[in-house]
């Protein structure tokens, strides 16, 4: 977002499905539980015809590099991965065929700023919080996200089962995310937690044994271990609802200016993408299974 939470983002693009069969199996399943937020007196949802920032056209966001298993090979428009591939099924149900859909970069940090946005909705890995929804408005959750911890192989803590095994380690996570939630609010480690402007130079200090571990997001833990970092190891996800404050599942949403009036009308695509099983079977398409991860104790 991996992205306050956002949660990660990864070096280099390497085709999904190659994660997949590292990783293997079903992915999580989305609960849908965050409501979404926005204007309650939203314009009718006409198909195809929305208020859009280009007539005709709808335009999504996303940040660049788009990194595996979210997206494919850097390139948000060729509907591969699983957040490509959720932005062109809610386009679809919003009445914009591919060629209708424009897309354009938008650093996470920008995405989750007050102010106007170019986009018409971002994807990128972005959870729901009520602080970012001071903002910014929320789709309804698209994806329900754990967050996990990586280490080399060799670590001392390689072997941990439990968050207090991680307590003396020296970890990093991204800045602004829900993983470095978790490192501050969770573990609390003994040794201040080494924050990073993106997850691949975390991953890179984890694989220069500059630090311990580092907590990403388990889609992003998987494909870091599987492609980018194979001398790593997920050594474990955190229960759900540990970065929330309230204990409820963490979600992504998609992201729109705050007040749109197209808030509604995306919640009740993806509410529709949800309810008919395309949200699960997108998931089960491009990310890795949660179950193959053990719960940290």
């Amino acid at each position: 977002m991996n992205a306050l939470l956002k949660t990660t983002r990864l070096l280099s693009a390497v085709a999904g499905a190659a994660v997949l069969a590292l990783a293997g199996c079903a992915p999580q399943s989305s609960s849908g539980t965050a409501a979404a937020s926005g204007s309650p007196a939203a314009a009718a949802c006409t198909k195809g015809a929305l208020a859009t920032q280009t007539a005709g056209t709808l335009t999504i966001g996303t940040d660049d590099p788009a990194y595996d298993p979210w997206f494919n090979d850097n390139k948000p428009s060729n509907g591969k991965g699983f957040e490509s591939a959720v932005a062109y099924a809610v386009a679809k149900q919003l009445g914009y065929e591919g060629g209708k859909v424009a897309w354009t970069v938008a650093p996470f940090n920008s995405v989750v700023a007050p102010g106007r946005k170019k986009f018409d909705f971002d994807i990128n890995q972005v959870s729901i919080t009520a602080e970012r929804r001071q903002a910014v408005d929320f789709s309804s959750g698209y994806y329900d996200v754990r967050q996990a911890v990586i280490t080399l192989k060799d670590s001392t803590y390689a072997g941990a089962t439990s968050v207090a095994d991680l307590k003396g380690a020296k970890i990093g996570a991204q800045v602004g995310t829900t993983g470095l939630t978790v490192v501050q609010k969770v573990i609390a480690p003994s040794a201040q937690p080494s924050v990073f402007d993106s997850t691949d130079l975390a991953s890179t200090a984890l694989k220069n044994h500059q630090i311990d571990a580092i907590v990403v997001d388990l889609p992003t833990a998987f494909y870091i271990t599987s492609v980018q970092v194979p001398t790593a190891k997920v050594v474990g996800q955190f229960p759900s609802g540990a970065a929330t404050a309230d204990g409820k599942p963490e979600q992504f949403g998609l992201v729109l200016s705050k007040g749109s009036a197209l808030t509604s009308c995306v919640s009740q695509a993806v509410d529709a993408l949800r309810a008919n099983g395309t949200l699960d079977q997108i998931a089960k398409q491009w990310l890795p299974a949660a179950d193959t991860a053990p719960v940290l104790k």
